[in-house]
């Protein structure tokens, strides 16, 4: 219980997932497909977590650091997007909404898979919730029940996030834009902030 309302603190704290969850909900009909794929994200980095896999990127400083870029450059590009076709309320309907689920949910997957505060979740605030002296489960499964909470609050909030900036905004179009491009330039400024702060320790 105590992880949950730790994670949940942090998952309430406004970041480039909460930005992309706004801009899928004024964009798209519904905000889900986007926050099908921020969960997919941390899906991902459960099963790489619980494989063992999140300690030995923990102890390779350079592929933390190309990680760390990578998600950065991919928050650059996806903010500079956002800024350049801010999204309104019925922007997309039809067959372009229709076409668009699956790079919606494939944009979310990558945000939240290359997201470095989620990296940093799972490697350093994860593994402080672990019990590994004589625990009736093995560490393995504690991470993957750990990550599975951490999944179900994402995806809370964020649904919530989503549904309450389309329904608020959804008749104010010149307010909506303004919170597309907000949330774009929160996505561009971490993804910058991160490649300054990555690019400077090297």
């Amino acid at each position: 219980m105590s992880f949950l309302a730790v994670d949940l603190l942090l998952v309430c704290v406004p970041g480039a997932d909460w930005a992309y969850a706004i801009a899928a909900g004024l964009r798209g009909r519904s905000v889900v497909p986007a926050v099908a794929g921020l969960v997919a994200g941390y899906a991902g980095h459960t099963a790489l977590a619980a494989a063992g896999l999140a300690v030995v990127v923990a102890g390779s400083p350079g592929l933390l650091t190309a990680l760390t870029v990578a998600g950065a450059g991919y928050l650059v590009r996806l903010g500079w997007g956002v800024l350049r076709r801010p999204a309104a309320p019925g922007a997309a309907s039809g067959r372009a909404a229709d076409a668009s689920v699956a790079r919606v949910f494939l944009r979310g997957a990558g945000i939240s898979g290359l997201n470095p505060k989620g990296l940093l979740l799972y490697l350093s605030v994860l593994p402080q919730f672990l019990d590994t002296r004589g625990a009736r489960l093995p560490v393995a499964a504690q991470t993957a029940v750990l990550g599975l909470g951490h999944m179900v609050c994402c995806a809370a909030v964020y649904l919530t996030v989503g549904v309450l900036a389309r329904a608020v905004l959804a008749a104010r179009p010149a307010a909506a834009r303004a919170v597309t491009r907000t949330s774009g330039a929160a996505m561009l400024g971490i993804g910058a902030f991160l490649l300054v702060e990555r690019l400077a320790t090297l």
